[in-house]
């Protein structure tokens, strides 16, 4: 067990990916995966850029984000290489 280690860039986009597979709004995501605003637009940007997730227009103004097929191909392949590596404690 690692205890008072910072996340990796690579667990937060895979933890917001996990919260974003079934479509969140911007606020769940950021209590979820416990960051903070600054932190979830920064990600936001890059996944949205990648094309990792894309937005849902449910209202003016609001927005909610869904894992897109590449984001859930990327999500998968991190789960296989934290179970293939053992890593128990990377919550995924």
């Amino acid at each position: 067990m690692r205890v008072n280690r910072r996340r990796s860039d690579i667990e937060i986009i895979a933890e917001m990916l996990k919260v974003g597979e079934n479509g969140a709004g911007k606020t769940e995501i950021m209590y979820s995966v416990n960051m903070s605003y600054s932190q979830i637009q920064k990600y936001l940007g890059y996944l949205l850029s990648e094309g990792f997730i894309d937005t849902i227009k449910i209202g003016n103004p609001c927005v909610y984000y869904r894992v897109t097929e590449k984001g859930q191909r990327l999500l998968t392949l991190l789960t296989d290489v934290k179970d293939m590596l053992g890593l128990d404690d990377l919550v995924i």
